[in-house]
């Protein structure tokens, strides 16, 4: 059976919704996932503009808060950017490329035609 999701539902395919972009406005009966894939996806990834004045959190600093308490690696999508899966085959598709944050480590970063195997990131 085929799975498609684009936005929140590549958040769905991980194993919890933790790292939606998506402010809840109202407490969700669950954050579980479907757990497609054991990583979680943030979907929409925005680099840091060094040239903008918003002080605000940049998207970068909310997925290493999520880290702070979370094991769970994130693969963060930039617009542009598929992730393809079949079986246990991965690869990044598409005009952009993705960043990979683990806990306590610096985000790597991956081009489309980056493949892997197994369930855990490159």
């Amino acid at each position: 059976l085929a799975y498609i999701g684009t936005s929140a539902g590549s958040n769905l395919a991980g194993p919890t919704i933790k790292t939606t972009n998506d402010m809840p406005i109202v407490q969700p009966a669950s954050f579980d996932g479907f757990g497609f894939v054991s990583f979680q996806i943030n979907p929409h990834y925005v680099d840091r503009d060094p040239d903008s004045s918003h002080q605000g959190e940049t998207r970068e600093a909310r997925l290493q808060e999520y880290l702070e308490i979370n094991d769970q690696p994130v693969l963060a999508l930039r617009e542009g950017c598929i992730l393809r899966v079949e079986d246990d085959r991965f690869e990044l598709q598409g005009s952009a490329g993705a960043l990979v944050f683990r806990r306590g480590q610096a985000a790597t970063e991956h081009q489309p035609g980056t493949r892997w195997s197994g369930p855990d990131l490159p």
